[in-house]
């Protein structure tokens, strides 16, 4: 239980990390491209939290609760790892461009 809770809080604060360093950037693909690791964070806190809950909470209600959870960050999680190759490609073709 331990490394749950050590997992999902390392990722909130990397969520929140890659949210605020959206803002540094002006240039809209790195924008997208940190969106794409903070949506990544979020996802493995999403799932992280939900099996947490399941493990201190073993009934029915939390079961489902947690499958809704799982469901979640495991769709941010995937959709945040397909935004993250997209634009690490189209940043890796504006680099060789301009080179």
């Amino acid at each position: 239980m331990p490394i749950l809770i050590s997992i999902f809080v390392i990722s909130i604060v990397l969520y929140l990390y890659f949210k605020v360093r959206i803002f540094n950037y002006k240039n809209p693909l790195y924008m997208q491209y940190t969106n794409g690791k903070a949506r990544i964070a979020l996802g493995v806190f999403m799932a992280t939290f939900g099996m947490n809950q399941y493990v201190a909470y073993p009934t029915q209600i939390v079961l489902y609760l947690t499958i809704v959870f799982l469901a979640v960050g495991i769709a941010q999680i995937v959709f945040g790892f397909k935004i993250f190759k997209h634009y690490r490609q189209e940043i890796l073709k504006v680099e060789q461009t301009a080179n």
